[in-house]
């Protein structure tokens, strides 16, 4: 029969309060809970006389017209999910890749430490200044690979022209790049929490260093990649001001990359400061649709998440 466990106490005398501080970490969290139920409660409250008026059509229209209180918010949406989307297909592979250079050792210590800190910078650089670089270094680019996809790939719908530079395609490019160092980081973090011996049975079985990357090493930290990706997914479609600057800010649906569209977010930021009546409730049920939204492609994606913990459970 083992022995009691006795209660730890510093060499100071000091005993830990291990009640004290479940208390706090309870209430802390009840807090968090509540401020969201709050600040959702809130968003209700203004959005309801436009939620009264318009109903689910809100989310099927496609007109703004505040003088004369026609609201719908179906471009914005989809210009949301779209740019949001088109962000992280640009980010993700290569923020996984970059991840891999900076947790295996193809690279000196000092230079992969200084290429970490130069990507982790790119974390604290402000929106308005990605959106300003954005005008003056991306939509040159975007501008001028649109005119030659136009005349190479004009009849696709996704490049018909004409091209513009304030488009999807700009600010997809840039919320790519703001992104990219979440993805980068927690990736990273994963791949070199990897136990090394998961490496080392790799190579004791014949395995080359790409074969153990990929065979064993990115299926063991795939939850903690897919993590990553969920939150820069997150990050991206909450952004505002560098979408607001980038995007075109058109309540227009087009197929076309090249063509200006919207966000809600961006949509929040250029019509509430002069919006009034009506026009404020409707901009209040746009934020509460982008809650939603947000709210569903992280639950969409704690459930990829589960999945992929029980899928590599085996091999870690």
């Amino acid at each position: 029969m083992s022995a009691p466990e006795k209660d730890i106490i510093s060499p100071a005398g000091y005993r830990p309060a291990p009640d004290l501080f479940k208390i706090l970490c309870q209430t802390a969290s009840l807090l968090t809970v509540l401020m969201l139920g709050w600040i959702i409660y809130e968003i209700i409250e203004s959005a309801w006389p436009a939620i009264q008026k318009f109903g689910f059509d809100f989310m099927t229209t496609s007109a703004w017209v505040p003088n004369r209180e026609r609201f719908g918010v179906l471009p914005f949406i989809i210009g949301t999910l779209a740019s949001s989307f088109l962000a992280i297909l640009f980010a993700f592979p290569l923020g996984v890749a970059i991840a891999i250079f900076l947790s295996e050792n193809f690279l000196s210590p000092s230079i992969r430490q200084t290429m970490r800190f130069v990507v982790e910078m790119l974390a604290a650089i402000p929106s308005v200044v990605y959106g300003l670089w954005g005008i003056f270094v991306i939509i040159p680019i975007v501008k001028a690979f649109g005119d030659w996809a136009v005349g190479t790939f004009g009849d696709f719908p996704l490049f018909s022209g004409p091209a513009y530079g304030n488009s999807l395609l700009t600010a997809s490019v840039v919320l790519a790049i703001m992104i990219l160092p979440t993805i980068t980081a927690i990736s990273r973090n994963s791949l070199a929490s990897v136990p090394k011996t998961l490496r080392e049975g790799a190579y004791a079985l014949g395995a080359t260093r790409w074969e153990a990357i990929f065979s064993v090493i990115l299926p063991t930290a795939a939850p903690g990649i897919v993590a990553a990706t969920i939150l820069g997914l997150g990050r991206a479609m909450g952004e505002t001001m560098a979408v607001a600057m980038l995007i075109g800010n058109s309540s227009r649906l087009s197929w076309s990359v090249l063509s200006p569209s919207g966000t809600l977010a961006g949509l929040l930021a250029n019509q509430f400061g002069e919006a009034q009546g009506l026009q404020v409730n409707s901009l209040m049920y746009a934020a509460l649709i982008l809650i939603g939204i947000t709210l569903v492609v992280n639950l969409l994606g704690e459930a990829v998440l589960r999945y992929t913990q029980k899928q590599t459970a085996g091999i870690r």
